[in-house]
């Protein structure tokens, strides 16, 4: 697109993106690589736990077979030693698992800052880099202390490409495809941890360090591959505009959706982010840090399109997510079903209820796109809820230790698996569609950062928890199956917030998404359709907007802009 090209908006609400093409396909299915590095750091961490050189070089008790070298699993000595104490302590569980989401906290909420102040790309490379340094020290360790330095570390570098991993897909996907492609980060997440299980399981019988250590190693692949990738993928066009380097943006919307610089639809979908971008500052304007900050908290709650209103819905997504107990499964499934007293070999069944958690995701790139975001969370909490209260019943009744009923315990595991096909249809990959979705340019970074920073605080918060919940420790909770009615009461809250507070965004562009949260409220926003673009409503459709190499010309451009908003608004 030359210098001194004027472009003007268009008022067709279907012609304000470019025709679906393969690379926008590919560019996005590569961003989602980075759920690789959420699903595997997920996955090595529960089979590590339970592994015996990994126990005794961590805590330094003898191996059973060792203390107790002519018993049987049946001698109860031997038993007791075995599933009792020869395991890592609640406590040190819970710090090891938990310390990474501290980090990641923290790691999210940074990384708007970043991602609006450098790019979206540039950011997610410094996460694969500071996630390398972590990587380090957890490789290296040989005692909890240098762990929880590595975990921390790692935590950092994962906040910051969770969150802008969903951030730089959502900006960049087309919108009919955007749920799909977005819920292909959900699958990444499933096979990083079927990645990871499968690690873990050829080397938990190694009698050397080599056993935590190559699970945890293979972490560096996921990094460097992610990294080199993003030198070559173009920036968010929507970044540019947000800096009002509204060249680069035509030059990098141009290349994310495959069509010539000078192409009517790459002129039309700029004109229409701009006109919202000036639209939004204009609303809410940011003159300072702190200000900028605090916009994500303005307007009235009960203002189904206020800043605050989105904030709000976008942390509570990521908790509920999270409070669905998914993660009690993935971190701490392997002791769970060492405690059932009937499974020989758990860290198979860790394995079998990882390859459904693969294999039922990618249903969601279906049902996303055709029955929309609120209806399958609505669904999925719904045949949650069904799922854990069942899993709950059989286990304090048949499925007891005490029963020894292996029919019991089978039952409990195949309800497990339907609850994590729920799970993986829905709630796993629609939090993520929707945060990403919901903020308006100006406060999208830091939005994002923060729903992403409640997921990861949650996580945490269930990380520290559950090790006590369900731990046979003196103190400690001994739930056992009975954890389950909690996570399905959790389920119950879920469904009340998906029917009541999440709206329907499917098929359109994020500036639509702004228009329909400001007419109609979430229970009826599946029935509104677009009538008006933002380019039309400002009057950019009329006058256009001049792009020029020159700086201060593109200045100039964007102040025209927004005087023209000054005069004209919606409605």
């Amino acid at each position: 697109m030359a210098g001194g090209t004027v472009i003007t908006g268009t008022t067709d609400t279907e012609r304000i993106e470019a025709p679906v093409t393969v690379r926008a396909y590919l560019i996005c299915a590569f961003a989602a690589f980075g759920g690789i590095f959420f699903g595997y750091d997920t996955g090595w961490m529960g089979g590590v736990l339970a592994m015996k050189y990994f126990i005794r070089q961590y805590t330094g008790k003898q191996y059973p077979a060792d203390l107790y070298p002519f018993s049987t699993d049946k001698e109860s000595d031997y038993q007791i030693y075995k599933t009792k104490t020869f395991k890592i302590p609640a406590r040190d569980q819970s710090l090891t698992t938990s310390i990474l989401s501290a980090g990641t906290f923290f790691g999210a909420i940074i990384a708007g800052d970043v991602a609006d102040h450098i790019g979206r790309r540039t950011t997610i490379i410094i996460g694969c880099t500071i996630f390398c340094v972590g990587g380090i020290f957890e490789t290296a360790s040989t005692g909890i202390a240098v762990m929880c330095v590595g975990r921390i570390i790692c935590g950092v570098g994962v906040g910051f490409i969770s969150a802008i991993v969903i951030l730089y897909m959502s900006e960049i996907a087309p919108k009919k495809v955007r749920g799909a492609l977005v819920a292909g980060y959900q699958q990444c997440i499933t096979i990083g941890i079927l990645l990871a299980n499968c690690v873990v399981y050829a080397t938990q019988d190694r009698d050397d360090t080599g056993s935590y250590r190559i699970p945890i190693a293979v972490q560096f692949l996921w990094a460097i591959i992610l990294a080199v990738g993003l030198f070559i993928l173009p920036e968010s066009p929507r970044f540019y505009v947000k800096k009002g380097k509204l060249e680069q943006a035509a030059r990098s919307l141009a290349r994310v959706r495959g069509q010539p610089i000078d192409s009517g639809y790459i002129q039309d979908e700029l004109a229409e982010i701009i006109a919202n971008n000036e639209y939004e500052k204009k609303v809410v304007p940011q003159t300072t840090y702190i200000q900028g900050w605090t916009n994500c908290f303005t307007g009235s709650i009960f203002k189904g399109n206020s800043n605050i209103r989105r904030t709000v819905v976008g942390i509570l997504m990521q908790m509920m997510q999270q409070l669905t107990g998914i993660n009690f499964i993935f971190y701490f499934g392997t002791v769970f079903f060492q405690s059932l007293g009937t499974i020989s070999n758990p860290f198979l069944i860790s394995l079998i209820t990882t390859l459904v958690n693969v294999c039922s995701t990618p249903l969601s790139f279906y049902i996303v796109e055709r029955f929309g975001r609120r209806k399958i969370l609505i669904i999925g909490a719904a045949g949650m809820i069904t799922m854990q209260y069942i899993v709950g019943i059989v286990g304090v009744t048949a499925g007891r230790e005490s029963e020894n009923n292996k029919a019991a315990v089978s039952a409990m595991i195949a309800f497990i698996c339907f609850n994590i096909t729920f799970f993986a249809a829905t709630w796993g990959p629609a939090a993520w569609v929707v945060i990403g979705e919901i903020f308006p340019l100006p406060i999208r970074a830091r939005g994002v950062g923060l729903s992403t920073a409640s997921n990861w605080f949650w996580n945490c918060i269930i990380s520290v928890i559950t090790p006590y919940l369900v731990g046979t420790d003196k103190g400690d909770a001994n739930l056992g199956a009975k954890v389950f009615f909690m996570w399905g009461s959790l389920c119950i809250i879920s469904f009340t917030f998906a029917y009541f507070l999440v709206p329907e965004t499917k098929g359109l562009s994020l500036e639509q998404v702004d228009q329909m949260m400001d007419e109609c409220s979430p229970r009826n926003s599946a029935g509104w359709k677009p009538h008006t673009t933002f380019a039309q409503a400002t009057g950019l459709a009329e006058k256009g907007v001049v792009l020029e190499n020159d700086a201060r010309v593109e200045t100039a451009a964007v102040e025209e802009v927004q005087e023209t908003i000054r005069q004209k608004s919606f409605g």
